[in-house]
């Protein structure tokens, strides 16, 4: 939980999921190495912004409290991440696909690290300035602490500096500026996130053990 991961940082997932993402690195290494298939590889921090599926942390925190229910926050939300924003990412990917070398390996970090539950209430207070609840009560009220995540790492932070000074890339949108960004989003379009609330994720915790009936 200290330091920052670097590109020559040692692989260590500690759930499947981490050990899925892990693997689809060694497999195009490892095609490099065998077949000369030029490959690059890019780690980010954790992405936000439009078009996120509502089971991530920033859209189900934003989409419940939009509609007056509880905000889950894993643990006592003293995890921390880094944040990217989703147009700064990209904008590294194509840095990376046009400048880079054929085996390079980039982390790409938005200099924005926050513990969730920081991170959750500048969700609701951004939007208790630009949308209030009725009564007036903060969406900070909504939040709900629910059982911590199996395998949940404490804190990722991400070294971005290879990137800085051979691609000459930073992100530009910190924080404050891309939540607002992305609160902003999810209000405006409706039509793209109601769907698939509807049909498809009613906001329900995923991955958990599921016990079969008698």
């Amino acid at each position: 939980d200290e330091g920052l991961f670097s590109e020559d940082t040692p692989y260590r997932p500690n759930s499947p999921y981490a050990a899925s993402k892990a693997a689809a690195d060694h497999f195009a290494r490892a095609w490099g190495e065998t077949y000369g298939l030029p490959v690059l590889f890019s780690n980010c921090s954790n992405n936000y912004g439009p078009f996120q599926f509502p089971e991530k942390l920033i859209p189900l925190a934003l989409l419940n409290a939009i509609h007056g229910k509880p905000i889950p926050v894993y643990g006592q939300g003293v995890n921390t991440r880094d944040w990217l924003y989703v147009e700064d990412h990209a904008d590294a990917l194509w840095t990376i696909l046009t400048g880079a070398r054929p085996r390079e390996n980039f982390n790409v970090g938005g200099n924005a690290e926050r513990r969730n539950i920081d991170l959750v209430h500048s969700l609701c207070d951004i939007l208790d300035d630009i949308r209030p609840r009725e009564g007036g009560d903060s969406h900070r009220d909504l939040i709900t602490f629910v059982t911590d995540r199996p395998g949940h790492d404490l804190r990722y932070a991400i070294d971005a500096t290879r990137i800085r000074d051979r691609l000459s890339w930073a992100p530009t949108v910190d924080l404050d500026e891309g939540l607002r960004r992305t609160v902003a989003w999810y209000l405006d379009n409706p039509s793209w996130w109601q769907p698939i609330v509807k049909d498809r994720y009613a906001g329900e915790r995923l991955g958990l053990e599921r016990t079969a009936a008698p």
